[in-house]
């Protein structure tokens, strides 16, 4: 099995994106689930200053971090997550593929365990 995290920002979210860039500046120090843990557990507190707050909570290099998110590195790829995940018919988040199949929004575990039941029987 292989797990791929895609980031797919929605653009109603205005902090979204920034997030996923900051995100993706805490994967360049190994941290990035660590990252995501305080984003999710702080989700309306997504300012730049708690990003460099939470950098620091989990241990990152915080010259580093401020470096890589004030510079725009990820912005591209970030955006161009989201224009995959628009192709392939994701809307909106969480999104999950299983060898090609689609299941969108948070699902019961039943929903995951059909399809890869069905997946391995093959």
């Amino acid at each position: 099995m292989r797990i791929v995290f895609r980031d797919f920002a929605l653009p109603m979210h205005a902090r979204a994106q920034p997030a996923a860039e900051a995100a993706q500046c805490a994967n360049e120090q190994g941290k990035f689930w660590e990252f995501h843990d305080k984003l999710f557990q702080n989700q309306q507190a997504l300012t730049d200053e708690n990003f460099t707050k939470f950098a620091t909570e989990i241990g990152l290099d915080t010259e580093k971090f401020g470096s890589c998110y004030s510079s725009g590195k990820f912005r591209a790829d970030v955006q161009k997550d989201a224009s995959d995940g628009q192709k392939v018919g994701v809307t909106g988040t969480p999104a999950f593929f299983i060898n090609g199949r689609f299941l969108s929004g948070a699902q019961p575990f039943e929903g995951f365990k059909a399809i890869i039941d069905e997946e391995l029987a093959k």
